[in-house]
Order: C-alpha cells, then sequence, then structure tokens
C-alpha cells in the first residue's frame, strides 16, 4: 500500500492522473517546492514541501532542496531491518513507497543550442540521486517503486487501483527503467561537454 510518496517534477505533464491516484489512498506527498504548488493547484491538501519535511530550507535558486538525510534515508533504509528502524525512529526518518522525479530538462538545453552556464543549470543533482536510491531500494528491500517519465503514470496508476500497491514485477522493471534514464542523461550531458570543447 503506497502511504507516502516523494514527487519532484520539472515536467508536470499528466501529473493530475498520479495525484487523484494517491489522493484515493490517502496517501501524504512529499514534494519540491514548485511541484508542491502544482499539487496544490489540483486541490490535493495532504501535501508537505521538502523544506517542511526535513526542516531544512530551499538554498536561492533551489540548487540544494532534496539532498537530505531525512529524504534519502528514507529511501535507502530497510524499515523492516530493526536496526535501521530504530535509527529512522531515531531520526525522524519516514519511509517512502513511490519516489515521482524527472529531470531537468538538460537535453533540451543543449538541442537548442544552450551555452555552457545555461547547459550547466540544466545538469540535475538532487533528481539523479533521488532515482538511483530509489531503484536501488527496489532492488534491495523491494519496498519502493520508481517512476521517471509520465509515459508510465498509467500503467502506475492502474497497478494502485487495484489494491493500492505496485506489484514486485512492475517495481523491479520500474527500477531497470529508472538507471536506463540516469545513464542517458549522463551520457548527453558527457557527449555535450565533448562536442563543446572538441
Amino acid at each position: 500500500m503506497i502511504e507516502r510518496a516523494l514527487v519532484s517534477v520539472s515536467d508536470k505533464a499528466g501529473l493530475e492522473s498520479l495525484v487523484d491516484a494517491l489522493g484515493k489512498l490517502g496517501a501524504e506527498i512529499v514534494a519540491s517546492s514548485g511541484t508542491a504548488a502544482k499539487i496544490r493547484e489540483m486541490g490535493y491538501g495532504n501535501v508537505k514541501e521538502v523544506s517542511e519535511y526535513t526542516g531544512h530550507p530551499e538554498s536561492p535558486g533551489g540548487l540544494l532542496k532534496t539532498l537530505h538525510p531525512k529524504i534519502h534515508g528514507g529511501l535507502l533504509l530497510d524499515r523492516d531491518d530493526p536496526a535501521h528502524r530504530r535509527y529512522m525512529e531515531r531520526h525522524g526518518i519516514k519511509p517512502f513507497d513511490l519516489v515521482v522525479v524527472n529531470l531537468y530538462p538538460f537535453e533540451a538545453a543543449a538541442g537548442r543550442g544552450a551555452g555552457l552556464r545555461e547547459a550547466a543549470e540544466n545538469i540535475d543533482i538532487g533528481g539523479p540521486t533521488m532515482i538511483r536510491a530509489a531503484a536501488k531500494a527496489a532492488l534491495l528491500h523491494d519496498q519502493v517503486a520508481v517512476v521517471v517519465d509520465p509515459s508510465q503514470y498509467g500503467e502506475v496508476v492502474e497497478a494502485l487501483g487495484e489494491d493500492g500497491s505496485i506489484g514486485r514485477a512492475l517495481r523491479r522493471r520500474l527500477a531497470v527503467e529508472a538507471f536506463r534514464r540516469t545513464a542517458e542523461y549522463d551520457a548527453a550531458i558527457c557527449v555535450y561537454l565533448e562536442r563543446r570543447d572538441g
């Protein structure tokens, strides 16, 4: 059962269907500031900004928001391991069941010939870190599902509609797709820099 979701999306297309499905489950959403604002516009009230959850303010320009132990502990720590559970309880870390992240549009910026500064501003750091942590947890503990593209929302919503959970086979496939996405993203950055610098 999905009880808590972490959502941070640059591309907010199609988010309504996913938020509606989470709403029917009564799930809490922790979201980055822009995503939280969009979710509230949809009328969903059970959303908390990352800075509110972590107790640490977002930095100017949004450069530092999700790189926090309460975020990554909620992804990587095994809630079924007594030692991990005690650590989580001691430090106020709550587990996430679903992570929905899509990345800053680096490929689009590079494709339109962005200069180095604009391209670098579109290199996502927190997003790939959350994606990889969630995908690793899906493989290690079989507890987290990670969604990296709006095209996946339909299948996830359908799975949630059955019993409010995402089955192991789908979680594993989503983890593979998550690692593929971060690999493609890093490769695009390398290609851009190699072409630019000859």
